[in-house]
Formats: structure tokens, C-alpha cells, sequence
């Protein structure tokens, strides 16, 4: 698959044919299938922008929701709501002995949790279930209620304007340049609202949705590898070596996506980073990574076969095009 790194935020997760790159620019591959956006200009980002718009660091995680919890979720109406989880992206619940699915959520709040361990009410505003072979896609529109108690969107783009999300089950360590960084957390009692626009729900769009399965193989590992792989996670230390406006072949071992173009290994991934890579990446420097230990013949497709998730091509060498 080639994914589209140079078109604009309104282009994501669409046919790209009419989404202009500027004409200094040397020229894009052929399109020959759909394509979403991989480095936006919150591309680097495991979930998009935090609270108050500005990118995710270190200094910043304090203000970023970085997860939901599912118990103290209300409806609409004020009433409490059980037993609530998700079943792929859609919420499930119950109102007393009612059960509560779907567009029942319009309205609902839930407590968030903020990177500093405070918490914060959250809001569902609005819902859209995806179609065709999207059709477990579910978006949200979502605010979370500030200290002045105005309302705001959770997810926003560069601007200020809202962007929807993605409920996908878990948590992530958003920390970057240290063990466990990026790493996903299985936690039953929460859940993340992937906002649009960042590696999580990029990845989804992709068709590595975690809840789902192909030939009986979970695709929750190629999801976790992907948000490694789109934000060029080759330490898998939650630390990104990538600028926006990159150009990426990505293929899998199960059909998901397959090879498209001609161009240079750049790494294989798999759920805790890079297993290989090569000088032929988007970092267009070269890139180390402390106690790394590469698996041999970089780029084998038989690597699907023990291990590998991803692998991804590049058409740049070390100081690009």
C-alpha cells in the first residue's frame, strides 16, 4: 500500500486524486489505491494534539487525555450506565435492565483522565457509524469540559477545528525516548478516543483494526506495529524520527495491504518497534537506537513468518529526494 504523506489534513483517509502537493515538489507516485495521510501535521503523534492544541512532548503530557474509564459514564438524561465496554469501536451498555448500544451514547459523559493523573468530564456530541466495509468504524465527536466549564473539542486539528475520534479499547504510554514509550496498555477499565489525524486512528483507517481478524489472526498486533511504523518508532521508545510530508509503502503478511511499489526496504515492525532498518528512511539522517539488536536481511518476506508485522519501503536515501 502507498501511503500518502504529502497531501493536506482534509484529504485524510480518502481517495487523494484532486489533493494537490505544491509543484516545487517532485513528483508523486501513480495512485493506485486509496489512501490515507500518514504524517499530518500531527502526524508524529501517537493521538493527536493535547487539551490545548498544542503537539505532544514530554513537557506537555500533563494536559493530554490520555485515557477513559468506563465506569462512571452517564447517559444523556444524567442516569448511570453498567457494564459498559466496547464491542470494535461501538459502545455497549445498560440503563437499568435496558440495554444501551450505538447511537444510545449520544450525549453520554465519561471521566477522562488527564497525563498528570487528574480527571475531567468528557462528552459524546455527536456519533457516525461508518459504512460498507467500514461499517465497525464508529466516529465521535467529542468535548471535555474545562475548569471554566465551557466546552471544548478534544480532538482538534492545527487551527483549532474539531476533529472526531475513535473508541478503541486500552490505553497507550505516550511518553517518548524511554522504555515503554508508545507501548499499548491493555487495560479492561478504559478505553482511548483516537482522535482523527494521528498514528492510532490512522492505523485503523489502514484496515488494522484491533478488534478484528483475518483468517483467524487477530490484527491487534499489526495495529500496534503500524503506530509505530507511521510515526517512525524505529526505537520503539515512543520517540518519532520522522518529519511531515513523508512518502511510505507499507504491506503485510495477511492481505491486508499489500506490496505496490519497487522502492528500498526501510524497516520491519512488529508491536514493540523496528526489528531492522535500513539508511533508506524518512528520518533522512541515521538513526540509532541504544542496545538494538537487528534481525538479519532486512526486508524478507519471510520474516512475516516469525515475527515480523509490517514492513515498510521508502523512496528517500539519508538525505532524502
Amino acid at each position: 500500500m502507498r501511503t500518502l504523506q504529502r497531501v493536506f489534513a482534509a484529504c485524510l483517509a480518502v481517495v487523494a486524486v484532486g489533493c494537490g502537493t505544491e509543484s516545487s515538489e517532485p513528483e508523486a507516485p501513480s495512485l493506485r489505491t486509496q489512501v490515507a495521510e500518514v504524517v499530518s501535521p500531527n502526524g508524529r503523534n501517537l493521538n493527536g494534539r493535547n487539551l490545548n492544541g498544542r503537539n505532544l512532548n514530554n513537557g506537555e503530557l500533563g494536559s493530554m487525555l490520555v485515557s477513559v474509564a468506563y465506569a462512571g459514564a452517564t447517559s444523556a438524561s444524567g442516569k448511570s450506565l453498567t457494564n459498559v465496554r466496547l464491542q470494535g469501536s461501538a459502545f455497549v451498555g445498560l440503563d437499568g435492565p435496558n440495554p444501551v448500544t450505538g447511537m444510545g451514547f449520544n450525549g453520554a459523559r465519561f471521566v477522562g483522565k488527564l497525563g498528570d493523573g487528574s480527571t475531567l468530564p468528557v462528552r459524546v456530541d455527536s456519533i457516525t457509524q461508518g459504512s460498507g466495509g467500514d461499517s465497525d468504524l464508529w466516529s465521535y465527536q467529542v468535548s471535555y469540559q474545562g475548569s471554566d466549564g465551557s466546552w471544548n473539542s478534544v480532538c482538534q486539528d492545527a487551527n483549532g477545528g474539531a476533529l472526531s475520534a475513535i473508541a478503541v479499547a486500552g490505553r497507550w504510554n505516550y511518553l517518548q525516548g524511554v522504555a515503554g514509550g508508545g507501548e499499548k496498555i491493555e487495560d479492561a477499565t478504559a478505553f482511548t478516543f483516537a482522535c482523527e489525524g494521528a498514528a492510532i486512528a490512522k492505523c485503523m483507517h489502514f484496515g488494522y483494526k484491533p478488534w478484528a481478524t483475518v483468517n483467524g489472526q487477530s490484527l491487534a498486533g499489526h495495529h500496534q506495529a503500524c503506530t509505530r511504523m507511521v510515526r517512525a518508532d524505529f526505537c520503539g521508545d515512543g520517540a518519532s524520527h520522522t518529519t511531515d510530508g513523508q512518502w511510505v509503502n507499507l504491506y503485510d503478511g495477511v492481505g491486508v495491504q499489500t506490496d505496490t511499489e519497487s522502492w528500498s526496504t526501510e524497516a520491519e515492525w512488529n508491536e514493540a518497534g523496528a526489528r531492522c532498518f535500513t539508511s533508506e528512511t524518512r528520518a533522512h539522517a541515521p538513526v540509532t537506537c541504544s542496545g538494538f539488536n537487528p534481525i538479519p536481511d532486512c526486508g524478507s518476506t519471510s520474516h512475516f513468518q516469525s515475527g515480523t508485522r509490517l514492513i515498510s519501503e521508502s523512496p528517500y536515501g539519508v538525505s532524502g529526494l
